[in-house]
């Protein structure tokens, strides 16, 4: 059995004076009384080996008085600290003596026989004491970021995190014990003193502290119903003593403080530190202890969140008078305490990160069920930095500030890293608790066109057909025609013509003419079988979908779109999205561990892409010179001192906006827009608004970073191109590197200084503007 004793019986004990040579802080009257030593006649036991390499004395000093010593009650051995400053709770390892056991063990069958004759009403379906252990306690699931911070706590009635005591400090030990139950150590599970005088009190109308001990209130709020009457005290009475022979008064103060409601949801100490102080219970210093244990008796009363705050201020100090009186503090200790200035917590909303957090729950729900997530307390690591998150919510919130004018009332963006599927980042609106412009909808997983964003699929597809990144395509006039539909006449975002141009330059200036013309050489089958494969779920009915497909015409979700440019990014390979670390219960079982980000194990991937085409298909997008005719050299896509890609969507409509832009190891994606589908006024084809955002976010994500370059597959050829030219030539002067596969480079040369007229003259005109 180990027993915490109060400081009170660690003093020196004086003897006429002045205290005795060997300094013991131990008042050996004190302690025999309180603990009802016994010891063996003559001199004290020896120190065990393991005892004596520890700083402790362990000795029952004999008070001899005329011969033999005279016989102490109880305990037969006892371990008392030497002079060492005592800063932590006095532990002492006692054991039983037989008779004294077996004394108590008589007491209370006997006592049971009698009360079983009085009532057989008190005994009907007693609960049995092993119920404090075996009983569902609920205990609230935690989802943390990937640095461990809570960003939410899921439960149903319950918010109860379970904390072993050992972790806990003595001061909040101290301050329950000095003001819900000042003799824990020295009864049996009540006291007849307590007892008493509640029962004259009540007989006399007045109200008092009441009589309850701590383990009755465990009882009561463990095994027992809350009614009033004098059948469930007297099987309070009776469980309490059965619940002090089964356990040690540790694990019944583990229990009591795990259990206890420090008002409202709110239930064990540990997450009432949580939820007045904003820090663990490990934490607490003797101020903040003296509040949350005068809490338990009446939280609605002595909450200092309360329309009284004064009266926590006086229970504060009525615990701490308790501990003073008990010797627990000191009373310098006392008065710093009640002169601490408390910070307590001022933000009234437990979550962090909502959007991402509710997107976890409904994850969570599909993997344990609703029940599991509620009472199991499940600890959830994910992959999210909140640092991240912090930072580019603000910066969306601040960007859509900017826009009233233009009829936009929301955004959002998603960060991931491509290599892993990791979501480093959510946004899913501007503000969640925006209830005027539904601000609990999650864009990020909401069905919306994507616009030219799709396109690099259309490239991507035909390259792999054979074409390069220098083919010519046609943009002109053209009308598709089938039967049973309006004929299609498709038309760039500026109504204009730019006659043969290249892919490259088509897909970099986001034309609409080229995109269709290759997807109807694809076919629509085809192109939707590889959005499949490369993450997007939503085209399932193929019915609805036409040529149209390629500028957006077909919803998707920004989650899916992170996939499939992830594709792009990593080499060609499909990642699905994975926001979860590792998931623990309460009791440390890991009940799932990412090993892919977690252990470097191999990720679970399927290669969708070539990795050459996947790497020309960056190229493309990450060249500022070929989109230079339709954006401007300096435009928000671009990032000095960093090879980034990227492209952006705008839907005919202009109800939505975006940017998708990627390095190797981060993937940035912006929205905006109105989640009504009400039009916008004005976004310049994706230069304002969602590139805006992306371009403040993706600088935060490089800012400490060297500057980037993608790596070159070993399946692609560098080939110089004479400027203006879409082929080699040896002879040309200040010839541009471009990249193609291996297996499909341009054969023919072009005479020196022979250009493609159109293309020089639109890059001559772009750079003549300012921007």
């Amino acid at each position: 059995m180990r027993v915490i004793v109060p400081n009170t019986f660690l003093r020196k004990k004086r003897s006429r004076g002045r205290p005795k040579k060997n300094g013991l802080l131990v008042a050996v009257k004190k302690i025999k009384n309180y603990l009802k030593i016994k010891k063996s006649r003559g001199r004290p036991k020896k120190l065990s080996t393991r005892l004596q390499s520890l700083p402790f004395v362990a000795a029952l000093i004999p008070k001899k008085k005329r011969g033999r010593p005279k016989k102490l009650q109880g305990y037969k051995k006892v371990v008392v600290f030497s002079t060492k400053k005592i800063t932590h709770p006095v532990v002492l390892t006692a054991q039983y003596a037989p008779s004294q056991t077996m004394a108590f063990g008589i007491y209370i069958m006997v006592s049971l026989v009698l009360l079983s004759q009085l009532s057989s009403v008190v005994f009907a379906d007693l609960p049995t004491v092993s119920e404090l252990e075996t009983r569902r306690q609920s205990v609230s699931s935690k989802i943390l970021d990937r640095n461990g911070t809570v960003l939410y706590s899921i439960y149903e009635d319950e918010n109860r995190t379970i904390v072993p005591l050992e972790e806990l400090p003595p001061q909040i030990i101290y301050a329950t014990i000095a003001i819900e139950d000042q003799n824990f150590f020295g009864h049996h599970g009540f006291s007849p003193k307590g007892i008493m005088r509640a029962a004259i009190s009540n007989i006399k109308g007045e109200q008092i502290q009441g009589g309850s001990t701590l383990t009755q209130q465990l009882v009561k709020t463990r095994l027992l119903s809350t009614e009033k009457t004098y059948t469930r005290k007297l099987r309070e009475l009776i469980l309490a003593l059965l619940v002090e022979l089964k356990y040690s008064k540790q694990e019944i103060l583990q229990m009591y403080l795990n259990e206890i409601s420090y008002g409202g949801s709110t239930y064990g100490i540990e997450e009432a530190t949580q939820r007045y102080f904003g820090k663990h219970a490990s934490e607490l210093d003797l101020a903040e202890a003296s509040i949350l244990a005068g809490l338990p008796a009446a939280p609605s009363i002595y909450t200092p969140f309360g329309a009284t705050p004064e009266l926590a201020k006086a229970r504060q100090a009525e615990v701490l008078r308790r501990m003073k009186e008990d010797g627990y503090i000191s009373e310098e200790q006392q008065q710093q305490a009640l002169n601490e200035e408390l910070a307590f917590r001022t933000d009234t909303v437990d979550i962090k990160a909502p959007h991402f957090v509710m997107y976890i729950r409904d994850l969570l729900l599909e993997m344990y069920g609703e029940e599991m997530l509620a009472h199991e307390g499940l600890i959830v690591t994910t992959t999210l930095d909140l640092p991240t998150q912090d930072a580019a919510q603000e910066i969306v919130s601040n960007e859509i500030a900017g826009l009233q004018g233009l009829r936009v009332s929301n955004g959002a963006s998603l960060i991931t890293n491509p290599q892993t599927g990791e979501i480093i980042s959510m946004v899913g609106s501007t503000d969640y608790f925006d209830f005027e412009h539904d601000g609990q909808v999650n864009i990020p997983l909401r069905e919306r066109q994507p616009g030219s964003s799709i396109k690099p699929l259309t490239y991507a597809m035909a390259l792999e057909r054979g074409k390069t990144p220098l083919s010519v395509i046609t943009d002109s006039p053209v009308t598709y025609t089938a039967a049973g539909s309006l004929p299609y006449a498709p038309q760039n975002y500026d109504g204009k013509f730019h006659g043969n141009v290249t892919l490259k330059e088509a897909l970099a200036s986001s034309y609409n003419i080229p995109a269709v013309k290759l997807l109807n050489e694809i076919g629509v089958g085809s192109y939707i079988d590889k959005a499949e494969q490369m993450g997007i779920s939503t085209w399932d009915d193929r019915s609805r979908f036409g040529l149209s497909l390629t500028l957006g015409g077909g919803e998707v979700t920004m989650l899916e779109m992170t996939q499939l440019y992830g594709a792009f990014a990593n080499g060609g390979y499909s990642i699905e999205a994975n926001p979860l670390l590792e998931v623990k219960n309460y009791k440390g079982e890991v009940l799932y561990r990412n090993e892919c980000v977690l252990d470097g194990a191999h990720c679970t991937k399927t290669r969708v892409l070539d990795e050459g085409v996947a790497y020309l298909i960056t190229s493309m997008l990450a060249d500022n010179t070929a989109r230079t005719p339709a954006f401007g050299p300096l435009s928000t896509l671009y990032i000095p001192g960093q090879e980034v890609a990227v492209k952006t969507g705008t839907t005919n409509n202009l109800r939505d906006n975006w940017t998708f832009g990627y390095t190797g190891e981060r993937l940035v994606a912006t929205w905006v827009g109105n989640n009504d589908n009400t039009p916008m006024s004005y976004v310049a084809s994706g230069v304002t608004g969602a590139s805006s955002m992306w371009n403040d976010i993706m600088r935060t994500q490089l800012s400490d970073l060297m500057p980037y370059s993608f790596p070159v597959p070993d399946t692609i050829a560098r080939v110089a191109i004479c400027p203006g030219s879409t082929n080699p030539c040896a002879t040309c002067g200040s010839p541009k590197t471009e990249y193609f596969l291996k297996t499909n480079t341009p054969a023919t040369c072009t005479a020196a200084g022979q250009t493609n007229q159109p293309i020089a003259r639109r890059v001559q005109r772009a750079q003549s503007r300012t921007y």
